[in-house]
């Protein structure tokens, strides 16, 4: 079945359930604007040569007292709360999508090596990922974050502070994709077309990364969709205790953790729609996630 056909027949099968049709194009809608963010948000907020406090605390435009010019309102800067909410979701997005991929490349390697070659280096690497499970995951990227960071000179850090989220929210969940894969690699290893390969003169690394490995993927793709989710919200809930994204870089739960200061002044837009786009994102990804497993694990269909 060549790629386009199978693409189709996906599409197919999603337009039968209407949920997660509904919730796979909030998806799509969310990915394209994060992607197109500096381009649609109608201000620039971190340009302090066009912001004006005479423009703070301005509630959505439908409200009493709001301006047309700021639909969703602005912060206690005068900043305009949806372009604040595009370039956040942006960094949310990215800093999830570059965790899991980390995360993958990590677990997978790992667990093909583990998988294939069994042994001392299987041994090695799942006694690794046993010790990493006693950890929960948001400790060990608080863990590996604090560590990170304290290499990097003060001045340094804030400017270094993406890199440092993606890394430890990456480390922080390898083991479940090595784990995934040597279990997919232990399965796929004793079939035929595996023997085959070794009696035609195939070199253990052609037979794994040209072979074995292809046919492994389908979980992972499943996991790393559900993992994505995973990652934003803990970015979202590390931003918020003050250990992720800085202030000159906000994610959505940067905007959260700025605005839950004026939930009980009344300033409740400054917090709450923050709140919600998370809320529909990753509501949006786990039920997407759910219908991939679904539709790539035959036993599910």
């Amino acid at each position: 079945m060549t790629p386009m056909i199978a693409l189709r027949g996906h599409v197919r099968a999603l337009s039968f359930k209407p949920f997660v049709l509904f919730a796979s194009i909030i998806l799509f809608l969310m990915v394209m604007i994060a992607l197109f963010a500096p381009w649609l948000a109608p201000t620039d907020p971190y340009d302090l040569a066009t912001l004006d406090l005479f423009d703070s605390h301005l509630p959505p435009s439908w409200m009493s007292g709001g301006d047309a010019r700021y639909f969703l309102g602005t912060d206690s800067q005068g900043a305009d709360i949806m372009s604040l909410l595009m370039l956040g979701l942006r960094t949310s997005l990215t800093v999830g999508l570059l965790a899991v991929g980390l995360s993958v490349l990590i677990g997978l390697t790992l667990g093909l090596l583990s998988g294939y070659f069994r042994g001392w280096i299987e041994t090695v690497i799942m006694r690794a990922a046993d010790i990493q499970f006693t950890f929960p995951a948001m400790l060990l990227a608080l863990l590996i974050g604090g560590l990170a960071r304290s290499m990097f000179p003060v001045n340094k850090q804030e400017s270094s502070a993406f890199f440092i989220v993606v890394l430890a929210l990456g480390i922080s969940h390898w083991p479940h994709f090595a784990r995934l894969v040597r279990a997919a690699v232990i399965s796929e290893a004793g079939k035929n077309y595996v023997m085959a390969s070794r009696l035609a003169g195939r070199g253990h690394f052609g037979i794994l990364f040209r072979h074995v490995m292809p046919n492994s993927l389908n979980p992972v793709f499943v996991l790393a969709t559900m993992d994505i989710a995973f990652a934003i919200m803990t970015e979202a809930t590390l931003s918020f205790l003050g250990f992720g994204m800085p202030a000159s870089q906000p994610s959505l739960g940067t905007l959260i953790k700025v605005g839950y200061g004026y939930l009980f002044s009344g300033e409740w837009w400054v917090v709450v729609f923050p709140s919600a786009i998370l809320i529909i994102l990753l509501v949006s990804v786990n039920v997407f996630g759910d219908w991939l497993r679904d539709r790539l694990d035959p036993k599910l269909r």
